[in-house]
């Protein structure tokens, strides 16, 4: 089942185009300094939520600034409840800027304020800590073994929210000069339509596929797609092109008793056949006419509902 929105996309100005992660949506969890990965928490390709554990990692470089912020912070802590005057202000602000100094560096490996903070009260657990997923997302090149040693800066996994996706299209000059940032696309992967929008391009022509590179963002709700794959890009037909239509997967369009093309809707609760003129058809995809905007079509299963409305005495509604 598909929900329409008026369209007036091209279906003969078509982009090569592959999924990619969603860049404002993804961390690389890579620790800024050198560490043992000691325990696995997770498996890749697995869903995880904000704040679970997703590694236990440590290391002589972890301990050692682990028990720096220990000393700092409880130095800054006795000289917070000193009253005034009893040393300077410049050691006063040194003292705090080594104790905030200590503390940023704990959270360059990704160690969470709450973590760094029970640091502090329970210095037993210098020497390793449990690495914390720091968004819902899916562990996507995962590369850490238990035992590896590894330096500092290496990335250890991906966390990736695939509720969104970037498509990375191919275009013509002629093609690119005729879109704009916030301009609507039609992507297609495989046998499935997704609405996006172009958020970027880059100016720039590949000297040897004499392509320029444009960058979409679409809706993944259920996180059916994933990066990696091919798409192809539609493009919007020329601004003035009317009337408006919609597209749907050839599947979605069966023949009436009569002969003419129809789709079928949702309507109170169950199926209706509505009548539809094709304007245009290409790779598997057809322009139609004669719906509303929002209308909700069947785009899989249309054959079968023709053909028990062809039977005699069958009613389709609410199946």
């Amino acid at each position: 089942m598909a929900q329409l929105s008026a369209t007036a996309f091209n279906l003969q100005a078509v982009a090569t185009a592959q999924l990619v992660v969603d860049k404002d949506k993804t961390i690389t969890i890579a620790p800024q300094l050198d560490m043992q990965v000691l325990k696995r928490h997770v498996v890749p390709g697995q869903q995880v939520q904000k704040g679970q554990p997703l590694l236990t990692i440590g290391g002589a470089d972890i301990a050692a600034a682990q028990a720096d912020y220990v000393n700092a912070a409880t130095e800054w802590d006795r000289i917070k409840r000193m009253s005034q005057g009893t040393i300077s202000a410049s050691q006063r602000m040194q003292t705090e800027v080594n104790a905030e100094l200590k503390r940023a560096i704990l959270q360059s490996v990704m160690m969470s304020k709450q973590q760094i903070a029970e640091l502090a009260t329970s210095p037993s657990s210098i020497g390793q800590f449990q690495l914390l997923a720091p968004i819902n997302g899916r562990v996507q090149q995962d590369i850490a073994t238990v035992g590896q040693v590894l330096t500092a800066g290496t990335p250890l996994m991906q966390l990736t929210d695939e509720s969104y996706l970037w498509v990375e299209a191919e275009l013509t000059p002629l093609q690119a000069d005729q879109v704009n940032m916030g301009t609507d696309v039609l992507v297609r992967v495989g046998s499935r339509t997704r609405e996006g929008v172009i958020i970027g391009r880059s100016h720039e022509i590949n000297s040897q596929t004499r392509t320029e590179q444009v960058l979409v963002r679409m809706a993944n709700p259920g996180h059916d797609l994933h990066a990696g794959e091919f798409a192809e890009l539609y493009l919007a037909a020329n601004q003035g092109a009317e009337p408006l239509g919609f597209i749907v997967p050839d599947a979605a369009l069966t023949r009436g008793g009569d002969g003419d093309w129809q789709v079928f809707i949702e309507q109170d609760g169950g199926f209706s056949a509505v009548e539809v003129s094709v304007v245009e058809r290409q790779r598997g995809l057809s322009f139609i006419r004669g719906l509303v905007p929002q209308t909700r079509v069947v785009v899989s299963g249309a054959f079968f509902l023709a053909s028990e409305q062809a039977k005699s005495g069958f009613d389709i509604h609410n199946h």
